[in-house]
């Protein structure tokens, strides 16, 4: 048996170099391509725009109401002028007042008018006398004219048995009309004029718990006055 020769033993080589060449040529592309991992591409998108916070609604301010002036309080006042030459007082009811001037000697007046809802008032009396008066607090400020002549003045809020008070009778066929300003305390600070048949003259005091009075040897009674 004849050996191959030389020839055929380097070509079946050559052969067996070439198909194993192949077949890792092979299996390194599917190696390669198996090995390539897909990596996703990154999101293009936008992220969402964040929503804008809307500013809240301007708060509307609204204004409270004015409140409404209440009705000026049924009360009675008392006090002297600024000048302390004289004293007055008012009563008031119902938006009505009626003020009473007096010096204690020989002059006075009993005035009367409206108090309007801010407590402002202007009585008017004989003879052109006026009183023109406000409303403050626990007081009246005024001022009251009266022949010829202004007194300011200044009336607290009196309670009883300080106030205004009258008392009119025909003592001894004289028509007799006295009027009384009792100023606050305890009823003895008093000011008043009485007239008989329209000459006046001092008043003697009242009694400030019962009002009784002796004028010319008779017994009246000073009732408060109120409009």
């Amino acid at each position: 048996m004849k050996r191959p020769g030389p020839v055929l033993t380097l070509l079946a080589g050559l052969v067996l170099g070439l198909f194993l060449l192949s077949l890792n040529a092979t299996t390194g592309t599917k190696s390669a391509s198996s090995s390539q991992v897909k990596v996703p591409a990154a999101s293009t998108s936008p992220s969402p725009k964040a929503s804008a916070t809307s500013s809240p609604s301007p708060t509307k301010t609204t204004a409270s109401p004015t409140p409404s002036k209440s009705a000026p309080p049924n009360a009675d006042y008392a006090g002297r002028t600024d000048d302390d030459s004289s004293a007055i007082a008012v009563s008031l009811r119902n938006g009505k007042a009626i003020a009473y001037f007096c010096d204690g000697h020989d002059k006075e007046s009993w005035l009367k008018g409206d108090v309007k809802d801010d407590g402002t008032m202007k009585l008017t009396g004989k003879n052109g006398s006026e009183l023109n008066g406000t409303l403050q607090g626990e007081r009246i400020r005024g001022t009251v004219d009266l022949e010829g002549q202004r007194y300011g003045f200044t009336a607290d809020k009196a309670v009883k048995p300080s106030g205004l008070y009258r008392a009119t009778a025909t003592v001894r066929g004289a028509q007799v009309d006295g009027g009384w300003v009792v100023l606050p305390g305890d009823g003895r600070d008093q000011v008043g004029i009485v007239n008989r048949d329209g000459e006046p003259s001092a008043a003697p005091d009242i009694d400030p718990e019962t009002g009784a009075v002796t004028i010319d040897g008779e017994q009246l009674t000073a009732e408060p006055v109120t409009p």
